[in-house]
């Protein structure tokens, strides 16, 4: 014992870390805050230590490649001594870190933590729940299997979406045109470098204006928060009515930390991990690529929109909450703090639990919009390979064979989920046409690794053939000028 003390006094003669980290544990908090409704935020930092240590033993195994990917996943599930269940822990514990984060935000809101003079803090827990989601996507988009590939395909046809920097942000996002490899390698990074190194930063941020500001007192119905009063209204109900945070109020975030854990683990070994389910292949969309069910709510409104309000509502709507969400405790940072005297405040947070829990439950059934549910094995209707070329009806049995009118009506019948072919090649050019088969675009994924040339160039040949009889094809008026002025000084040169 003497010589463990002469070593813990060498290394904080060094370091000097007592004082402050006794300081952290002494310091007065207010007796009725030591409750139960005050242990949610302690809950999620540990879940947050725990995805820490599970998700170090994860990248031992994977390997961030398009083509290793799923089999590294498929080697932890069954061949690596409990690689199943760590990667269940590091899964369900995602699950349980979104919804820590959520509750305690909404008790801060309720118990008007958000007030003066913590309003830099609210500011920080929202960018805190930001950067939580992104965690969890980009921990879905790492699975790369078939819901994974859509889910990202989707992502992506969200972030296209966005004013003039749209096209340049996809590529930034997949690392090229299409979902490849080096995509998984951007993803591998935010997810494990990136988010996370800035996950560490806000928490300690966060923890350090808890320590300066101190914890929020209990919402006394009457007590109202005044700028010019509060804080030494604060300090004196801590020197008459406080305790020291340890041990008086730990042993409770300890305790329902612990819970938490063991419930992890319990939810682990009883459901297993998420995937992975089938491999990524574009040419295969009998999937619902559902996401996780934090994101399921969106999932379900974009499904019942309008196909004209998708976009507005994914562009203005997430901007519009965050901003407010930011602006809150500024435009509200005085007044009274008990939920029991703020109805609307009640309202508000009943209002968003009821919207997202019934978006939910709607997702468990709500199918993929546009709808996907067209059968491919129906022939192409004759009119279409009429008097073809051979090269032209190779690219119909292309067509067929991959499946392309799960998503494409022709001749009236197909899906919804693209738009109808029949007139396609009035639209678009040939060399549009290459592109969007092999790079993708909108809503559709990329074929430039599910066909080979010669299949891209018969498909390409075939949607050419589609546009109405009396009206020629779409055709690239530069090109028409090149090769015109090609001509006439070929016969100047013979000359």
């Amino acid at each position: 014992m003497r010589m463990i003390t002469k070593i813990g006094e060498w290394v904080d003669h060094r370091l000097q870390l007592a004082a402050p980290m006794r300081e952290a544990a002494e310091h007065p908090v207010p007796r009725n805050t030591a409750s139960w409704w005050y242990v949610f935020g302690s809950a999620a930092l540990t879940v947050f230590l725990l995805q820490v240590v599970t998700g170090i033993l994860l990248a031992l195994i994977y390997v961030p490649s398009a083509g290793e990917a799923w089999t590294s996943l498929q080697a932890l599930n069954h061949q690596v001594a409990l690689g199943w269940f760590i990667r269940a822990m590091h899964g369900w514990g995602s699950n349980f870190m979104v919804a820590l984060v959520l509750i305690h935000m909404a008790q801060v809101f309720l118990f008007g933590a958000h007030k003066f003079p913590r309003e830099l803090t609210w500011v920080v827990g929202v960018f805190l729940l930001l950067m939580t989601l992104g965690m969890a996507f980009s921990g879905q988009v790492l699975r790369f299997d078939q819901d994974a590939y859509w889910g990202l395909g989707i992502g992506a046809s969200i972030v296209s979406r966005v004013p003039i920097i749209g096209p340049a942000a996809v590529k930034l996002m997949l690392g090229g045109p299409i979902i490849a490899g080096a995509t998984l390698s951007r993803f591998f990074a935010l997810h494990v470098f990136v988010i996370p190194g800035l996950l560490i930063a806000l928490v300690g941020l966060h923890l350090l204006m808890v320590m300066k500001l101190g914890i929020n007192e209990w919402p006394m119905p009457g007590r109202i928060v005044k700028r010019a009063t509060y804080e030494h209204e604060y300090h004196t109900l801590t020197k008459e009515d406080g305790a020291p945070f340890v041990p008086y109020a730990v042993w409770k975030d300890l305790f329902f930390a612990a819970f938490i854990l063991l419930a992890i683990a319990a939810c682990a070994f009883y459901f297993g991990p998420f995937g992975p389910t089938g491999q990524p292949d574009p040419t295969i969309i009998q999937t619902a690529p559902k996401p996780d069910y934090f994101f399921l709510w969106l999932y379900a409104l974009l499904s019942l929109l309008p196909p004209s309000l998708e976009t507005p509502f994914l562009l203005i709507g997430p901007v519009l909450v965050i901003v407010a969400l930011i602006l809150l405790p500024f435009l509200s940072g005085e007044g009274e703090k008990s939920w029991k005297r703020r109805p609307m405040a009640v309202l508000t947070v009943l209002l968003i639990a009821i919207t997202l829990g019934t978006f939910t439950r709607m997702a468990q059934f709500t199918p993929w919009s546009p709808h996907m549910n067209a059968w491919s094995g129906d022939p192409v209707p004759d009119r279409f390979i009429h008097d073809t070329t051979a090269l032209e009806r190779q690219g119909a049995l292309v067509f067929q064979v991959k499946q392309c009118r799960n998503c494409h009506a022709l001749g009236d019948t197909g899906g919804q989920r693209g738009p109808a072919l029949d007139g396609v090649a009035v639209r678009l050019t040939q060399d549009q046409l290459i592109r969007q088969v092999i790079q993708g675009g909108g809503n559709m994924p990329a074929y430039g690794n599910n066909l080979s040339p010669a299949e891209t160039t018969a498909l390409v040949a075939f949607l050419e053939t589609l546009h109405p009889a009396k009206q020629a094809p779409a055709r690239d008026a530069s090109r028409d000028k090149v090769l015109g002025a090609s001509a006439q000084k070929a016969p100047r040169a013979q000359q």
